[in-house]
């Protein structure tokens, strides 16, 4: 990791203290099970962090029902009379992007999936006005920021939502212009590694240099096949187990353990 001295706390993009931010989101029900030496050998190899967004930035859609949304495009489909577009899994899923790669294979390109992407980036935005930041990730982003990381964001929610979010935390400078989110080419959503090898791509990183972090096995898969180390975030026991099974072998509870090492890193 580069590394910049660290100068007296203040508040703006190199603030490193864990602030009230911490204290006013919910509780975190699982400890790491990361091993220290192997988390601080993670983080001080990281030259460039990419972050999965919905999860270890913040929970988008802590007060607007992701599975609410889902139904609605669901309902949007059938109101239309193409409700023969998705199978009974698809129908029934909780997940919207589930609903959006369903269609988007029967009529890819098309403009009822430009349309159907559209609502759900519209939804996404009211969900911004009411996500929950992550227990300590904000310290964290501009922390690693501050001891002279570069940071990006490489998710399947819109990209126009990340910006909306991030700048109300005061938060976009840490990582503008790396934001790569999803666009219309639907086939390239997460575990495609296309959004990742867009960030090295454009950030001139080798993925040995980088480290994503991820709350999905989709997150996980598209890290792997882009070459680059993961550390999985799981807010409970069940995300842990999920990701574990998918193959993660870091996976922290909290963000915690990753800000003091990242902390830790900078003062060495």
């Amino acid at each position: 990791m580069v590394r910049r001295p660290l100068g007296n706390h203040h508040d703006g993009p190199d603030t490193l203290l864990v602030t009230s931010e911490t204290q006013q989101t919910e509780a975190v029900t699982t400890e790491t099970e990361a091993e220290p030496n192997d988390l601080r050998n993670l983080i001080e190899g990281a030259r460039v962090v990419l972050w999965d967004f919905d999860g270890p930035v913040c929970r988008l859609f802590a007060g607007h029902s992701a599975e609410r949304v889902a139904r609605d495009l669901v309902d949007w489909l059938e109101g239309r009379g193409l409700h023969g577009l998705l199978d009974e899994s698809a129908r029934e899923s909780l997940d919207p992007h589930v609903v959006l790669r369903a269609v988007d294979r029967r009529h890819p390109g098309s403009d009822l999936v430009a349309e159907l992407e559209e609502r759900l980036t519209q939804e996404e935005l009211k969900a911004a006005a009411s996500a929950r930041p992550t227990p300590y990730a904000d310290p964290l982003v501009r922390t690693w920021t501050a001891v002279g990381a570069r940071l990006a964001i490489t998710t399947n929610n819109s990209p126009r939502v990340v910006k909306e979010y991030l700048t109300s935390r005061g938060l976009l400078p840490c990582f503008a212009p790396h934001i790569y989110g999803r666009t219309q080419e639907l086939r390239y959503l997460k575990p495609h590694p296309h959004c990742v090898q867009r960030a090295l791509n454009a950030m001139g990183a080798a993925p040995a240099t980088a480290l994503m972090i991820g709350d999905t096995p989709s997150d996980f898969l598209a890290a792997r096949a882009a070459g680059v180390p993961f550390l999985g975030y799981a807010r409970n026991e069940r995300k842990n187990k999920v990701l574990r099974d998918a193959g993660a072998e870091l996976v922290v509870g909290s963000l915690e353990p990753v800000l003091k090492a990242v902390w830790g890193a900078g003062q060495a």
